[in-house]
Protein backbone atom coordinates (compact mmCIF):
# COMPACT_ATOMS: atom_id res chain seq x y z
CA UNK A 1 0.00 0.00 0.00
CA UNK A 2 2.07 2.79 -1.02
CA UNK A 3 1.86 6.30 0.24
CA UNK A 4 3.10 9.40 -1.29
CA UNK A 5 3.44 13.05 0.61
CA UNK A 6 4.00 15.98 -2.24
CA UNK A 7 5.33 18.96 -0.93
CA UNK A 8 4.73 22.13 -2.52
CA UNK A 9 4.83 25.95 -1.68
CA UNK A 10 1.87 27.99 -1.61
CA UNK A 11 2.17 30.28 -3.99
CA UNK A 12 0.74 30.88 -7.55
CA UNK A 13 -2.52 29.13 -6.66
CA UNK A 14 -2.16 25.26 -7.83
CA UNK A 15 -5.68 24.41 -9.33
CA UNK A 16 -7.58 21.60 -8.20
CA UNK A 17 -7.04 20.15 -11.78
CA UNK A 18 -3.77 20.07 -10.95
CA UNK A 19 -3.80 18.55 -8.02
CA UNK A 20 -5.75 15.88 -9.75
CA UNK A 21 -3.05 15.53 -12.50
CA UNK A 22 -0.34 15.05 -10.11
CA UNK A 23 -2.23 12.26 -8.12
CA UNK A 24 -2.87 10.41 -11.22
CA UNK A 25 -0.04 10.59 -12.37
CA UNK A 26 1.76 9.69 -9.09
CA UNK A 27 -0.59 6.29 -9.02
CA UNK A 28 0.07 5.55 -12.66
CA UNK A 29 3.44 5.65 -12.40
CA UNK A 30 3.48 3.51 -9.36
CA UNK A 31 1.57 0.89 -11.11
CA UNK A 32 3.78 0.91 -14.02
CA UNK A 33 7.38 0.90 -12.09
CA UNK A 34 6.28 -0.98 -9.56
CA UNK A 35 3.02 -2.94 -10.38
CA UNK A 36 1.28 -1.42 -6.95
CA UNK A 37 -2.53 -1.47 -7.33
CA UNK A 38 -3.99 2.01 -7.45
CA UNK A 39 -7.13 1.13 -5.52
CA UNK A 40 -4.21 0.71 -2.72
CA UNK A 41 -2.28 3.71 -3.55
CA UNK A 42 -2.63 7.10 -1.47
CA UNK A 43 -1.16 10.24 -2.76
CA UNK A 44 -1.72 13.65 -0.46
CA UNK A 45 -0.56 16.85 -0.90
CA UNK A 46 -0.01 19.66 1.42
CA UNK A 47 0.82 23.21 0.18
CA UNK A 48 3.02 25.17 2.37
CA UNK A 49 3.62 28.74 3.09
CA UNK A 50 6.73 30.01 2.09
CA UNK A 51 7.92 31.29 5.12
CA UNK A 52 7.80 27.38 6.16
CA UNK A 53 10.23 26.24 3.68
CA UNK A 54 13.87 26.47 3.95
CA UNK A 55 16.62 25.31 1.47
CA UNK A 56 19.74 25.53 1.91
CA UNK A 57 19.78 27.21 5.41
CA UNK A 58 17.94 30.02 3.98
CA UNK A 59 13.99 30.65 3.63
CA UNK A 60 13.06 29.23 0.28
CA UNK A 61 12.08 33.12 -0.92
CA UNK A 62 15.78 34.61 -0.24
CA UNK A 63 17.19 31.04 -1.03
CA UNK A 64 15.82 32.27 -4.89
CA UNK A 65 16.69 35.24 -4.91
CA UNK A 66 20.28 33.86 -4.45
CA UNK A 67 20.45 31.64 -6.93
CA UNK A 68 18.84 34.03 -9.69
CA UNK A 69 21.90 35.96 -9.20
Amino acid sequence: MPYVNIKITREGGTTPAQKAELIKGTTDLLQRVLDKDPATTFVVINEVEMEDWGVGGLPVEEYRKQAAK
